[in-house]
Protein backbone atom coordinates (compact mmCIF):
# COMPACT_ATOMS: atom_id res chain seq x y z
CA UNK A 1 0.00 0.00 0.00
CA UNK A 2 1.12 3.58 -0.56
CA UNK A 3 0.59 6.64 1.59
CA UNK A 4 -2.57 7.73 -0.26
CA UNK A 5 -4.25 4.35 0.16
CA UNK A 6 -3.16 4.03 3.78
CA UNK A 7 -4.40 7.52 4.58
CA UNK A 8 -7.81 7.07 2.96
CA UNK A 9 -8.29 3.69 4.62
CA UNK A 10 -7.43 5.15 8.01
CA UNK A 11 -9.99 7.93 7.53
CA UNK A 12 -12.56 5.39 6.38
CA UNK A 13 -12.06 3.43 9.61
CA UNK A 14 -12.31 6.58 11.73
CA UNK A 15 -15.23 8.39 10.11
CA UNK A 16 -17.39 5.82 8.27
CA UNK A 17 -19.62 3.35 10.08
CA UNK A 18 -18.24 -0.18 10.17
CA UNK A 19 -21.77 -1.42 9.45
CA UNK A 20 -21.20 -0.62 5.77
CA UNK A 21 -19.01 -3.46 4.52
CA UNK A 22 -16.14 -3.34 2.03
CA UNK A 23 -15.30 -6.44 0.03
CA UNK A 24 -12.29 -4.62 -1.40
CA UNK A 25 -10.50 -1.87 0.53
CA UNK A 26 -8.52 -0.41 -2.35
CA UNK A 27 -9.36 3.08 -3.61
CA UNK A 28 -10.79 3.57 -7.10
CA UNK A 29 -9.40 6.37 -9.25
CA UNK A 30 -11.00 5.79 -12.66
CA UNK A 31 -13.01 3.14 -14.47
CA UNK A 32 -14.02 2.24 -18.01
CA UNK A 33 -15.97 -0.72 -19.30
CA UNK A 34 -15.17 -3.63 -16.97
CA UNK A 35 -11.86 -2.33 -15.63
CA UNK A 36 -11.13 -0.13 -12.61
CA UNK A 37 -7.80 1.60 -11.95
CA UNK A 38 -6.97 2.33 -8.31
CA UNK A 39 -5.01 5.27 -6.92
CA UNK A 40 -1.82 3.20 -7.06
CA UNK A 41 -2.29 2.54 -10.77
CA UNK A 42 -3.26 -1.11 -10.35
CA UNK A 43 -5.85 -2.69 -12.64
CA UNK A 44 -8.96 -4.45 -11.34
CA UNK A 45 -11.21 -6.58 -13.57
CA UNK A 46 -14.78 -6.05 -12.47
CA UNK A 47 -16.94 -9.18 -12.17
CA UNK A 48 -19.25 -7.41 -9.71
CA UNK A 49 -20.47 -4.35 -11.64
CA UNK A 50 -21.37 -2.49 -8.47
CA UNK A 51 -23.63 -5.42 -7.47
CA UNK A 52 -25.27 -5.54 -10.88
CA UNK A 53 -25.76 -1.85 -11.57
CA UNK A 54 -23.40 -1.51 -14.52
CA UNK A 55 -24.79 -3.62 -17.36
CA UNK A 56 -23.53 -0.93 -19.78
CA UNK A 57 -20.19 -0.77 -17.98
CA UNK A 58 -18.31 1.91 -16.10
CA UNK A 59 -18.54 5.44 -17.51
CA UNK A 60 -20.04 4.54 -20.86
CA UNK A 61 -19.32 7.56 -23.13
CA UNK A 62 -22.94 7.91 -24.21
CA UNK A 63 -24.17 7.90 -20.63
CA UNK A 64 -21.48 10.34 -19.47
CA UNK A 65 -22.37 12.75 -22.26
CA UNK A 66 -26.07 12.55 -21.41
CA UNK A 67 -25.38 13.25 -17.73
CA UNK A 68 -23.13 16.23 -18.50
CA UNK A 69 -25.66 17.73 -20.90
CA UNK A 70 -28.43 17.43 -18.32
CA UNK A 71 -26.34 18.95 -15.52
CA UNK A 72 -25.63 21.93 -17.75
CA UNK A 73 -29.40 22.51 -18.08
CA UNK A 74 -30.57 21.94 -14.50
CA UNK A 75 -29.93 19.44 -11.72
CA UNK A 76 -33.11 19.01 -9.71
CA UNK A 77 -36.19 21.23 -9.59
CA UNK A 78 -38.14 18.34 -7.98
CA UNK A 79 -40.72 16.65 -10.17
CA UNK A 80 -43.54 17.39 -7.72
CA UNK A 81 -42.53 21.07 -7.69
CA UNK A 82 -42.06 21.58 -11.43
CA UNK A 83 -42.15 18.83 -14.02
CA UNK A 84 -39.40 18.04 -16.50
CA UNK A 85 -39.68 16.19 -19.76
CA UNK A 86 -37.21 13.33 -19.36
CA UNK A 87 -39.11 11.92 -16.35
CA UNK A 88 -42.20 11.62 -18.53
CA UNK A 89 -40.23 10.37 -21.52
CA UNK A 90 -38.61 7.62 -19.46
CA UNK A 91 -41.96 6.57 -17.99
CA UNK A 92 -43.42 6.31 -21.50
CA UNK A 93 -40.40 4.33 -22.70
CA UNK A 94 -40.51 1.80 -19.86
CA UNK A 95 -44.26 1.34 -20.22
CA UNK A 96 -43.67 0.40 -23.86
CA UNK A 97 -40.81 -1.99 -23.03
CA UNK A 98 -42.18 -4.14 -20.21
CA UNK A 99 -43.50 -7.49 -21.54
CA UNK A 100 -47.23 -6.88 -21.06
CA UNK A 101 -50.23 -6.07 -23.22
CA UNK A 102 -52.21 -4.00 -20.74
CA UNK A 103 -52.08 -0.20 -20.37
CA UNK A 104 -49.22 0.65 -18.05
CA UNK A 105 -48.09 3.59 -15.92
CA UNK A 106 -44.89 4.21 -13.96
CA UNK A 107 -43.55 6.04 -10.93
CA UNK A 108 -39.91 6.76 -10.07
CA UNK A 109 -38.09 6.51 -6.77
CA UNK A 110 -34.47 6.29 -5.61
CA UNK A 111 -33.57 2.73 -4.60
CA UNK A 112 -34.67 -0.83 -5.10
CA UNK A 113 -36.02 -0.98 -1.56
CA UNK A 114 -38.10 2.14 -2.24
CA UNK A 115 -39.52 0.48 -5.35
CA UNK A 116 -40.54 -2.54 -3.26
CA UNK A 117 -42.13 -0.38 -0.58
CA UNK A 118 -44.08 1.69 -3.08
CA UNK A 119 -45.28 -1.39 -4.94
CA UNK A 120 -46.61 -2.75 -1.65
CA UNK A 121 -48.35 0.57 -1.01
CA UNK A 122 -49.90 0.50 -4.48
CA UNK A 123 -51.06 -3.09 -4.07
CA UNK A 124 -52.55 -2.44 -0.64
CA UNK A 125 -54.35 0.66 -1.83
CA UNK A 126 -55.69 -1.12 -4.91
CA UNK A 127 -56.81 -4.36 -3.24
CA UNK A 128 -57.75 -2.87 0.15
CA UNK A 129 -55.86 -5.79 1.70
CA UNK A 130 -52.84 -5.81 4.00
CA UNK A 131 -50.85 -9.04 3.73
CA UNK A 132 -47.69 -9.41 1.65
CA UNK A 133 -46.12 -12.72 0.63
CA UNK A 134 -42.48 -13.07 -0.42
CA UNK A 135 -40.29 -16.19 -0.60
CA UNK A 136 -37.60 -18.00 1.33
CA UNK A 137 -34.09 -16.83 0.33
CA UNK A 138 -35.58 -13.58 -1.02
CA UNK A 139 -33.84 -10.24 -0.73
CA UNK A 140 -35.88 -7.08 -1.20
CA UNK A 141 -33.98 -4.39 0.72
CA UNK A 142 -32.78 -3.04 4.05
CA UNK A 143 -35.66 -0.81 5.16
CA UNK A 144 -37.92 -2.03 7.95
CA UNK A 145 -40.61 -3.30 5.59
CA UNK A 146 -38.23 -4.86 3.09
CA UNK A 147 -36.10 -6.48 5.81
CA UNK A 148 -39.28 -8.22 6.91
CA UNK A 149 -39.70 -9.51 3.35
CA UNK A 150 -36.07 -10.61 3.18
CA UNK A 151 -35.16 -14.13 4.21
CA UNK A 152 -31.53 -14.13 5.39
CA UNK A 153 -31.17 -13.13 9.04
CA UNK A 154 -27.45 -12.30 9.17
CA UNK A 155 -26.30 -9.76 8.26
CA UNK A 156 -29.50 -8.14 7.03
CA UNK A 157 -32.03 -8.52 9.87
CA UNK A 158 -30.16 -9.45 13.04
CA UNK A 159 -30.95 -7.04 15.87
CA UNK A 160 -33.10 -4.67 13.80
CA UNK A 161 -36.61 -5.86 14.69
CA UNK A 162 -39.46 -5.69 15.28
CA UNK A 163 -40.42 -5.66 11.64
CA UNK A 164 -43.59 -4.58 9.90
CA UNK A 165 -46.56 -6.91 10.32
CA UNK A 166 -48.62 -8.92 7.83
CA UNK A 167 -45.50 -10.23 6.04
CA UNK A 168 -45.31 -13.91 5.17
CA UNK A 169 -42.83 -16.13 3.34
CA UNK A 170 -43.62 -18.98 1.01
CA UNK A 171 -41.18 -21.75 0.00
CA UNK A 172 -39.25 -21.26 -3.24
CA UNK A 173 -37.99 -24.28 -5.22
CA UNK A 174 -34.26 -24.99 -5.31
CA UNK A 175 -33.67 -27.64 -7.94
CA UNK A 176 -30.09 -28.38 -6.90
CA UNK A 177 -31.23 -29.18 -3.37
CA UNK A 178 -34.36 -31.18 -4.12
CA UNK A 179 -34.72 -34.52 -2.32
CA UNK A 180 -32.79 -37.19 -4.21
CA UNK A 181 -35.81 -39.46 -4.21
CA UNK A 182 -37.87 -36.99 -6.27
CA UNK A 183 -37.83 -36.47 -10.01
CA UNK A 184 -37.74 -32.90 -11.27
CA UNK A 185 -41.45 -32.95 -12.07
CA UNK A 186 -42.33 -34.44 -8.69
CA UNK A 187 -40.33 -31.75 -6.95
CA UNK A 188 -42.03 -29.01 -8.97
CA UNK A 189 -45.43 -30.47 -8.04
CA UNK A 190 -44.33 -30.57 -4.40
CA UNK A 191 -43.15 -26.94 -4.55
CA UNK A 192 -46.41 -25.73 -6.06
CA UNK A 193 -48.40 -27.53 -3.35
CA UNK A 194 -46.13 -26.13 -0.64
CA UNK A 195 -46.72 -22.60 -1.99
CA UNK A 196 -50.50 -23.05 -2.01
CA UNK A 197 -50.46 -24.59 1.46
CA UNK A 198 -49.20 -21.28 2.86
CA UNK A 199 -52.61 -19.84 2.00
CA UNK A 200 -54.30 -22.59 3.99
CA UNK A 201 -52.06 -22.77 7.05
CA UNK A 202 -50.69 -19.24 7.38
CA UNK A 203 -52.69 -16.51 5.62
CA UNK A 204 -56.05 -16.33 3.84
CA UNK A 205 -55.52 -15.46 0.14
CA UNK A 206 -58.43 -13.02 0.39
CA UNK A 207 -56.30 -10.98 2.81
CA UNK A 208 -53.21 -10.87 0.59
CA UNK A 209 -52.48 -7.68 -1.35
CA UNK A 210 -49.47 -8.95 -3.31
CA UNK A 211 -46.98 -11.71 -3.90
CA UNK A 212 -43.48 -10.39 -4.61
CA UNK A 213 -41.11 -12.68 -6.53
CA UNK A 214 -37.61 -12.36 -7.94
CA UNK A 215 -37.63 -14.18 -11.32
CA UNK A 216 -34.11 -15.26 -10.34
CA UNK A 217 -33.20 -14.92 -6.68
CA UNK A 218 -30.22 -12.59 -6.35
CA UNK A 219 -28.76 -12.49 -2.84
CA UNK A 220 -30.31 -15.92 -2.31
CA UNK A 221 -27.74 -17.44 -4.65
CA UNK A 222 -28.99 -16.94 -8.22
CA UNK A 223 -31.60 -19.65 -7.74
CA UNK A 224 -33.67 -20.07 -10.90
CA UNK A 225 -37.22 -21.35 -10.39
CA UNK A 226 -38.87 -23.80 -12.79
CA UNK A 227 -41.05 -22.07 -15.36
CA UNK A 228 -44.12 -24.08 -14.33
CA UNK A 229 -43.75 -22.98 -10.72
CA UNK A 230 -43.74 -19.30 -11.67
CA UNK A 231 -46.75 -19.81 -13.91
CA UNK A 232 -48.68 -21.59 -11.14
CA UNK A 233 -47.91 -18.79 -8.68
CA UNK A 234 -49.07 -16.24 -11.22
CA UNK A 235 -52.26 -18.20 -11.92
CA UNK A 236 -52.99 -18.50 -8.19
CA UNK A 237 -52.59 -14.73 -7.79
CA UNK A 238 -54.91 -14.07 -10.70
CA UNK A 239 -57.52 -16.48 -9.31
CA UNK A 240 -57.55 -14.75 -5.92
CA UNK A 241 -57.19 -11.12 -6.98
CA UNK A 242 -53.63 -10.88 -5.62
CA UNK A 243 -51.21 -8.46 -7.28
CA UNK A 244 -48.27 -10.39 -8.78
CA UNK A 245 -45.08 -8.33 -8.46
CA UNK A 246 -41.90 -9.22 -10.37
CA UNK A 247 -38.84 -7.85 -8.60
CA UNK A 248 -36.48 -7.26 -11.55
CA UNK A 249 -34.13 -5.03 -9.60
CA UNK A 250 -31.13 -7.31 -10.20
CA UNK A 251 -32.39 -9.25 -13.23
CA UNK A 252 -33.52 -6.36 -15.41
CA UNK A 253 -32.07 -4.51 -18.40
CA UNK A 254 -30.64 -7.39 -20.37
CA UNK A 255 -28.84 -9.22 -17.58
CA UNK A 256 -30.57 -12.56 -18.18
CA UNK A 257 -30.53 -12.64 -21.99
CA UNK A 258 -33.88 -10.91 -22.36
CA UNK A 259 -34.58 -7.29 -21.48
CA UNK A 260 -36.45 -8.55 -18.41
CA UNK A 261 -36.14 -12.01 -16.90
CA UNK A 262 -39.89 -12.50 -16.46
CA UNK A 263 -40.21 -12.71 -20.25
CA UNK A 264 -38.67 -16.18 -20.05
CA UNK A 265 -41.49 -17.46 -17.83
CA UNK A 266 -44.38 -16.40 -20.10
CA UNK A 267 -46.41 -14.55 -17.48
CA UNK A 268 -47.59 -10.95 -17.27
CA UNK A 269 -46.73 -9.41 -13.90
CA UNK A 270 -49.12 -6.80 -12.56
CA UNK A 271 -46.21 -4.69 -11.32
CA UNK A 272 -42.50 -4.73 -12.15
CA UNK A 273 -39.76 -3.33 -9.92
CA UNK A 274 -36.72 -1.84 -11.65
CA UNK A 275 -33.50 -0.32 -10.37
CA UNK A 276 -29.76 -1.16 -10.29
CA UNK A 277 -28.71 -1.07 -13.99
CA UNK A 278 -31.52 1.32 -14.94
CA UNK A 279 -29.24 4.39 -14.78
CA UNK A 280 -25.66 3.08 -14.97
CA UNK A 281 -24.85 3.82 -11.34
CA UNK A 282 -27.02 6.84 -10.62
CA UNK A 283 -29.77 6.40 -8.00
CA UNK A 284 -33.09 5.59 -9.64
CA UNK A 285 -35.80 2.99 -9.31
CA UNK A 286 -39.20 2.46 -10.85
CA UNK A 287 -42.50 0.71 -10.34
CA UNK A 288 -44.11 0.00 -13.70
CA UNK A 289 -47.35 -1.86 -14.22
CA UNK A 290 -51.10 -1.94 -14.56
CA UNK A 291 -52.47 1.55 -14.88
CA UNK A 292 -55.27 0.95 -12.38
CA UNK A 293 -52.86 -0.34 -9.70
CA UNK A 294 -50.14 2.28 -10.17
CA UNK A 295 -52.81 5.00 -10.06
CA UNK A 296 -54.74 3.62 -7.05
CA UNK A 297 -53.06 5.98 -4.58
CA UNK A 298 -54.12 9.61 -4.26
CA UNK A 299 -51.92 12.56 -5.38
CA UNK A 300 -49.21 13.17 -2.78
CA UNK A 301 -49.32 9.66 -1.31
CA UNK A 302 -46.26 8.49 -3.26
CA UNK A 303 -42.98 10.17 -4.14
CA UNK A 304 -39.99 11.72 -2.43
CA UNK A 305 -37.71 14.73 -2.58
CA UNK A 306 -35.11 13.18 -4.87
CA UNK A 307 -37.35 10.65 -6.65
CA UNK A 308 -36.92 10.61 -10.41
CA UNK A 309 -33.95 12.97 -10.55
CA UNK A 310 -33.66 14.50 -14.04
CA UNK A 311 -29.98 13.55 -14.14
CA UNK A 312 -30.82 9.94 -13.36
CA UNK A 313 -33.69 9.92 -15.85
CA UNK A 314 -31.40 11.24 -18.58
CA UNK A 315 -28.86 8.56 -17.74
CA UNK A 316 -31.57 5.89 -17.90
CA UNK A 317 -32.73 7.01 -21.33
CA UNK A 318 -29.16 6.76 -22.59
CA UNK A 319 -28.77 3.31 -20.98
CA UNK A 320 -31.77 2.05 -22.93
CA UNK A 321 -30.22 3.42 -26.13
CA UNK A 322 -26.91 1.66 -25.40
CA UNK A 323 -28.66 -1.64 -24.69
CA UNK A 324 -30.41 -1.44 -28.04
CA UNK A 325 -27.56 -0.04 -30.13
CA UNK A 326 -24.95 -2.47 -28.78
CA UNK A 327 -27.34 -5.43 -28.71
CA UNK A 328 -26.51 -6.13 -25.08
CA UNK A 329 -29.40 -8.56 -24.64
CA UNK A 330 -27.71 -10.89 -27.12
CA UNK A 331 -24.28 -10.07 -25.68
CA UNK A 332 -25.51 -11.18 -22.24
CA UNK A 333 -26.06 -14.71 -23.47
CA UNK A 334 -22.63 -14.82 -25.10
CA UNK A 335 -20.91 -13.54 -21.97
CA UNK A 336 -22.86 -15.97 -19.81
CA UNK A 337 -21.86 -18.89 -22.01
CA UNK A 338 -18.17 -18.00 -21.67
CA UNK A 339 -18.39 -17.75 -17.88
CA UNK A 340 -20.28 -21.05 -17.70
CA UNK A 341 -17.67 -22.73 -19.90
CA UNK A 342 -14.87 -21.55 -17.60
CA UNK A 343 -16.74 -22.76 -14.52
CA UNK A 344 -17.24 -26.17 -16.10
CA UNK A 345 -13.49 -26.39 -16.63
CA UNK A 346 -13.02 -25.66 -12.93
CA UNK A 347 -15.71 -28.19 -12.03
CA UNK A 348 -13.65 -30.93 -13.66
CA UNK A 349 -10.64 -30.04 -11.51
CA UNK A 350 -12.18 -29.31 -8.12
CA UNK A 351 -14.47 -31.58 -6.12
CA UNK A 352 -15.91 -28.65 -4.17
CA UNK A 353 -17.76 -27.29 -7.22
CA UNK A 354 -21.34 -28.40 -6.63
CA UNK A 355 -23.64 -26.60 -9.04
CA UNK A 356 -23.33 -24.13 -11.91
CA UNK A 357 -26.41 -22.20 -12.89
CA UNK A 358 -27.16 -19.23 -15.06
CA UNK A 359 -29.77 -17.27 -16.93
CA UNK A 360 -28.01 -15.15 -19.55
CA UNK A 361 -25.09 -13.41 -17.88
CA UNK A 362 -26.47 -13.95 -14.38
CA UNK A 363 -24.17 -16.81 -13.42
CA UNK A 364 -23.37 -18.58 -10.16
CA UNK A 365 -21.29 -21.47 -8.89
CA UNK A 366 -22.23 -23.15 -5.62
CA UNK A 367 -19.39 -24.62 -3.55
CA UNK A 368 -19.90 -27.69 -1.39
CA UNK A 369 -17.80 -29.94 0.82
CA UNK A 370 -18.40 -32.79 -1.60
CA UNK A 371 -20.64 -33.48 -4.57
CA UNK A 372 -22.23 -36.34 -2.62
CA UNK A 373 -23.08 -34.50 0.59
CA UNK A 374 -23.85 -31.11 -1.00
CA UNK A 375 -23.04 -29.57 2.38
CA UNK A 376 -22.38 -25.84 1.89
CA UNK A 377 -18.71 -24.82 1.87
CA UNK A 378 -18.66 -21.14 2.85
CA UNK A 379 -15.00 -21.33 3.89
CA UNK A 380 -13.84 -22.17 0.35
CA UNK A 381 -16.19 -19.56 -1.06
CA UNK A 382 -14.84 -16.83 1.20
CA UNK A 383 -11.24 -17.83 0.52
CA UNK A 384 -11.73 -17.67 -3.26
CA UNK A 385 -13.44 -14.29 -3.07
CA UNK A 386 -10.74 -12.93 -0.76
CA UNK A 387 -7.94 -14.17 -3.01
CA UNK A 388 -9.61 -12.61 -6.05
CA UNK A 389 -10.20 -9.29 -4.30
CA UNK A 390 -6.55 -9.23 -3.24
CA UNK A 391 -5.32 -10.08 -6.73
CA UNK A 392 -7.04 -7.81 -9.23
CA UNK A 393 -10.51 -9.33 -9.62
CA UNK A 394 -13.64 -7.90 -8.01
CA UNK A 395 -15.75 -10.92 -7.06
CA UNK A 396 -18.94 -11.27 -5.01
CA UNK A 397 -20.46 -14.05 -2.94
CA UNK A 398 -24.11 -14.80 -2.25
CA UNK A 399 -26.44 -17.50 -0.97
CA UNK A 400 -28.19 -18.14 2.32
CA UNK A 401 -25.19 -20.15 3.52
CA UNK A 402 -22.57 -17.88 1.95
CA UNK A 403 -21.39 -20.65 -0.38
CA UNK A 404 -22.19 -19.16 -3.79
CA UNK A 405 -19.89 -17.10 -6.02
CA UNK A 406 -21.93 -14.88 -8.32
CA UNK A 407 -20.87 -13.30 -11.58
CA UNK A 408 -22.32 -9.95 -12.62
CA UNK A 409 -19.85 -8.70 -15.19
CA UNK A 410 -20.77 -5.62 -17.21
CA UNK A 411 -22.41 -6.82 -20.41
CA UNK A 412 -19.94 -4.72 -22.40
CA UNK A 413 -16.98 -6.67 -21.02
CA UNK A 414 -14.38 -7.49 -23.66
CA UNK A 415 -12.89 -10.92 -24.31
CA UNK A 416 -9.55 -9.57 -23.08
CA UNK A 417 -11.07 -8.44 -19.78
CA UNK A 418 -12.82 -11.77 -19.38
CA UNK A 419 -9.61 -13.70 -19.94
CA UNK A 420 -7.73 -11.56 -17.42
CA UNK A 421 -10.47 -12.20 -14.90
CA UNK A 422 -10.53 -15.92 -15.63
CA UNK A 423 -6.77 -16.20 -15.08
CA UNK A 424 -7.15 -14.72 -11.59
CA UNK A 425 -10.21 -16.87 -10.92
CA UNK A 426 -8.23 -20.03 -11.75
CA UNK A 427 -5.51 -19.05 -9.29
CA UNK A 428 -8.16 -18.28 -6.65
CA UNK A 429 -9.62 -21.77 -7.01
CA UNK A 430 -6.15 -23.30 -6.93
CA UNK A 431 -5.37 -21.41 -3.71
CA UNK A 432 -7.97 -23.44 -1.77
CA UNK A 433 -7.23 -26.79 -3.37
Amino acid sequence: MNAITDGVQAKRDEFVTRAISNGNRNIAKEAKGATIIDVEGREWIDFAAGIGILNVGHSHPKVVTAIKNQVDKFIHPGFNVMMYENYIELAEKLCSLIPVEYKASAGFFNTGAEAVENAVKMARKYTKRNAVVSFTRAFHGRTNLTMGMTSKVKPYKNGFGPFAGELYQAPFPYMYRKPGSMSDEEYIDYSIKAFKDVFITTVDPEEVACVVMEPVQGEGGFVIPPKRFVQEVHAFCKEHGIVFVADEIQTGFGRTGTLFAIEQFDVEPDLMLLSKSIAAGLPLSAVVGRNEIVNAAEPGQLGGTFSGSPVSCEAALSVLEVIEEENLVVKAELVGEKIEEKLKELEEKYSFVGDIRRLGAMVAVELVESKESKNPHPEATSAIAQYANNSGLLLLTAGTYGNVIRFLTPLVITDEELEKGFAILEKAFESVK
